[in-house]
């Protein structure tokens, strides 16, 4: 099921070449935070709740990190993301 999908994304960039793809089920996009600088691509996610049980109060934190390089002959400028 998840090779379908990926399959799918990747072929809606045929267009454009696809520099990574991130899995980010869970998180909100205003969660993730995308930047470009140094020649790097950071993804950067992270998502608290807290739930009340009766057995008291439950925390939950995850976070992501990836970073990935800009290929040569690429310019910081012309990468563009999209959740």
């Amino acid at each position: 099921r998840m090779q379908r999908r990926l399959n799918r994304s990747l072929n809606s960039f045929h267009d454009h070449k696809l520099l990574a793809l991130v899995d980010m089920s869970g998180f909100d996009p205003r969660e993730v935070t995308v930047t470009v600088k140094g020649r790097k691509v950071k993804v950067f996610a992270e998502h608290e709740e807290e739930r009340t049980t009766v057995r008291g109060k439950e925390y939950s934190y995850r976070s992501i990190t990836r970073e990935t390089s800009v290929p040569p002959g690429v310019s910081e400028g012309e990468v563009t993301y999209s959740l």
